[in-house]
Order: structure tokens, then C-alpha cells, then sequence
């Protein structure tokens, strides 16, 4: 999501949307959520910016960033009281485990190979190094091993950034421009469609996708109606159902196939910013979440949460596709 202090879009949404709790009457909302398992706390509040989960079975670990925080963090599974902590040398908007071993990074408008034991950063390339108003921000991997990720303006505000994909040889190939903020990657079940987000509109394309890597007819999935927030990072189940999170919006969605919104979970934290499956059985989904653009008291914002399994109702994730150079 963007990182500077109050969002443009719609003057301000995000500091003013409510918890996207839309019509529901007061009395039957109540009895709705009394009925629900609240969602759970894996940390304390206070991530400016967390973002970016992945779920390692090499490491048996979820993985985020603080993009704000310039940080990489580490949630082991088999030590639940200990969170490790690797600094970066900036802003860093995603993590991926590579096949060979170690983690690829983009730190601002740079990628990175990294090696946590002993740590090491090693720089690969660098994307849009004539456009410093922008970063990277948010990134994937195809089942093929390719890593797709994207850029977006640090005013959140020109249609100066655009999605790239790198194959496993490090060429990097432009697929599409004119965003502003581009976010959340995700592939369906088959690998034929991929879901982008254009944070800024409130948009969430799907584009379809040959076997070479090119991407195709770019449509509309769904657009966000106001008062739910902005489409941020975003994860496909094993059912093929695709998973947002809604940053401003205080839940994330569960969408069908055909666009339309199956179901969603609330949180007490408004800026719900990714979100991934993890677990050896990827039947546990985490939640990341922002405080930046919270005024006063924190509350829960910027705690990664746990879904609690009643609210996944069955629904599973996929293994996390590796970065193949």
C-alpha cells in the first residue's frame, strides 16, 4: 500500500472509511460477530507498514516485511515467543524464497539475492533507476518459477509505475503500465490467470497468461465499491478462490472465480494490507497489517493477525512458488 502520510484517492478515503461494516442492522451485525472466533494476535501492534507474508516449509517460518521499518522479520513456528529481525539498507517492499536456496528482496528500486546465515545481501539488478519517485512494491512468483512484482509512486499519486516480470535469468520484461500503485500478485490454481491490483482505482485486474510468460487480455475482476477499503496484497486457495485484503476497509474478501464476493473477515485493525496461507497443511492464513495513517491511540493496527479456522470455512492454500535464479 502506499506509505506516505494520508491517501489521495477519493481525498482521504483511508483515513475515513469506517470498518466496511456497510447496511447490516445494528442488532443482527452484533449477533453476527458474537457468533464469530475473533481473529488472533501473532504479535504486538505497531508495524508501520507490515506487509508481504510468505510461508517457508524449508525455514517451517512466515516471513513479512516493514516496508516503513526497513525490516525483514522472521515468525518461527517451532519458537512462537521469538520474532528475528534483519535490517535493510531501505525501504524493502517484498520478500520470495528462492529454489536454490536463500531469499531474493526489493529493497527501493533494487533486487537483492539474500543469505541470512550468515547474512548477505547481493545486488542483481536494479528497476526504474531514471524514476526515483517510485519503488518497488509488492512481488510473486508464477508456479514456473518467473517473479512478477511492480512499482508505484511514492505520492501515490502519477501513473508512473508499472508491473515487470524477471525470469529466472534476471531479464526483466515490462508487461504493463500507467499505474500509480501496483499490488498483490496472484496466480489462479492452473497458472492460466493472473489477479494485479491498481491500488489507486480500487481495481483488481485479471490478465490471462501463456505458457512463454506474456500476459494478455487485462479486464476487470472487481472494483471496489466505497466504504470496503483498497485493493492491496492478495492470495489464491486451493479451491481457486482469490483472497484480498482491503486496506482502509478493516477485513479481507474471499472472491469466486467469476468476480463475485463470496465472503468476507473483519479486523480490528482499519489498514489489512497481505495475506498468506502457512502451516504445514497451509490450512492457517496470516494477516498483515498497517498503523501508518492512524491518529491517536494505535489500538490493534499494524499486529499480524491469524485467521482463526472456522472463518476459512474448509478452504486451504496453495505451496508457495520459489524464485527459480
Amino acid at each position: 500500500m502506499s506509505d506516505v502520510p494520508g491517501l489521495t484517492r477519493r481525498e482521504g478515503l483511508g483515513l475515513s472509511l469506517a470498518l466496511g461494516l456497510g447496511a447490516m442492522a445494528p442488532a443482527a451485525l452484533a449477533a453476527k460477530k458474537a457468533a464469530e472466533p475473533p481473529v488472533i494476535a501473532l504479535t504486538k501492534p505497531g508495524y508501520p507498514l507490515g506487509e508481504g507474508p510468505i510461508w517457508s516449509a524449508r525455514h517451517n517460518s512466515v516471513f513479512f516485511v516493514d516496508i516503513l521499518g526497513k525490516e525483514l522479520h522472521r515468525y518461527d513456528l517451532t519458537r512462537k515467543d521469538v520474532m528475528q529481525s534483519f535490517g535493510m539498507p531501505d525501504i524493502i517492499g517484498w520478500v520470495i524464497e528462492r529454489e536454490k536456496g536463500g531469499f531474493v528482496v526489493g529493497v527501493k528500486n533494487d533486487v537483492y539475492f539474500l543469505d541470512l546465515e550468515p547474512f548477505k545481501l547481493t545486488k542483481v539488478l536494479t528497476i526504474e533507476a531514471d524514476k526515483p519517485g517510485n519503488r518497488l512494491n509488492d512481488a510473486k512468483c508464477d508456479a514456473k518459477g518467473r517473479l512478477w512484482t511492480g512499482t508505484m509512486d511514492l505520492a501515490f499519486k502519477d501513473r508512473t509505475a508499472s508491473l515487470y516480470r524477471i525470469d529466472p535469468d534476471l531479464s526483466v520484461h515490462v508487461v504493463d503500465t500507467g499505474y500509480v500503485c501496483t499490488n498483490g500478485p496472484a496466480f489462479s490454481k492452473d497458472g492460466t490467470r493472473m489477479y494485479h491490483n491498481e491500488t489507486h482505482d480500487g481495481i483488481v485486474y485479471v490478465y490471462d497468461i501463456a505458457a512463454d510468460g506474456s500476459a494478455s487480455n487485462r479486464r476487470v475482476f472487481t472494483k471496489f465499491p466505497d466504504g470496503v477499503g483498497l485493493p492491496d496484497g492478495c492470495t489464491v486457495d486451493a479451491d481457486d478462490g482469490l483472497w484480498v485484503s482491503h486496506y482502509g476497509g478493516g477485513r479481507v474478501g474471499r472472491y469466486h472465480p467469476d468476480g463475485s464476493l463470496d465472503f468476507e473477515v473483519m479486523f480490528p485493525a482499519k489498514n489489512t494490507t497481505s495475506l498468506s496461507f502457512f502451516g504445514p497443511n497451509l490450512d492457517r492464513l496470516v494477516v498483515t497489517s498497517a498503523a501508518q495513517q492512524v491518529i491517536g491511540d494505535l489500538g490493534a493496527a499494524g499486529t499480524i493477525f491469524e485467521v482463526p479456522k472456522p472463518l476459512l470455512r474448509g478452504h486451504k492454500g496453495l505451496p508457495t512458488a520459489m524464485f527459480a535464479g
